[in-house]
């Protein structure tokens, strides 16, 4: 296996001189390409939480700042797109475990109730 070593970046110098005093013109350009994912506004998430799941309006209010976050990334605004779509998405996420754990105890209520009627 054979190791290279990394390029060596040189700083950026207008002219250099060589040994004899003659002026060489050098220019180096460096060129960085940085890809960003879009933010995300969870608008999916937020009409699911919005319709099946809405307790203390948490659907309602995700799906206000999931809106409020593609208007944001729309108009080119991505920190505040950012932003919002990180506020969606807590609020989903707190939305879906307060129905997960309200479903649970239902089911765990129903078992119990039903245990009892039976024995």
């Amino acid at each position: 296996m054979t190791t290279t070593n990394p390029p060596r970046y040189l700083p950026f110098q207008d002219s250099m001189y060589d040994g004899n005093g003659d002026q060489q013109s050098m220019v180096q350009h460096t060129t960085v390409i940085i890809s960003t994912e879009p933010p995300k506004d969870h608008i999916i998430w937020s009409l699911l939480c919005f319709f099946y799941s809405n307790p203390c309006c948490l659907g309602l209010a995700a799906l206000i700042y999931s809106i409020k976050a593609r208007d944001r990334k729309v108009v080119g605004d991505l920190e505040g797109a950012r932003h919002y779509g990180a506020t969606a998405r807590q609020l989903n996420v707190t939305s879906t475990v307060l129905v997960a754990l309200g479903l649970l105890f239902f089911i765990i209520t129903m078992i119990v109730v039903l245990e009892g009627v039976y024995h």
